[in-house]
């Protein structure tokens, strides 16, 4: 799902030290949980930290392989750059961009979100 980027603040989220290849971390922005990925190659992907299935799940927990992460209840093959489902399954979870500005992480999100 993508994001209309004129309508985007982005919020600091830690330093890029924080986030370590091929463990997602949860980020609570308010009351909405981000589950932040970082790749093999050090690309950050940022995503909606809930499963796209009907039961949820969180996604901190899935397995990262390149740019996709697997799932941890039902073995889902999702891509970290688009949030789409890879066939044979269905679905999709919201993507966020990501920026470094000195080593520093960002996370665009809708204007929307309160970050209380």
């Amino acid at each position: 799902m993508e994001l209309n980027t004129l309508e985007l603040r982005y919020v600091e989220i830690g330093a890029l030290a924080q986030f370590k290849p091929f463990i997602g971390k949860e980020v609570r922005i308010g009351e909405y949980s981000l589950a932040v990925f970082r790749a093999s190659d050090g690309k950050l992907f940022a995503l909606e930290n809930r499963t796209p299935h009907k039961k949820g799940g969180p996604l901190t927990e899935a397995i990262v392989s390149g740019h996709t992460i697997y799932c941890p209840l039902r073995d889902l093959h999702i891509s970290l750059e688009d949030g789409k489902v890879l066939e044979p399954d269905t679905g999709e979870v919201q993507t966020y961009p990501v920026v470094i500005e000195n080593e520093v992480v960002k996370i665009g999100l809708p204007e929307t979100i309160a970050l209380g």
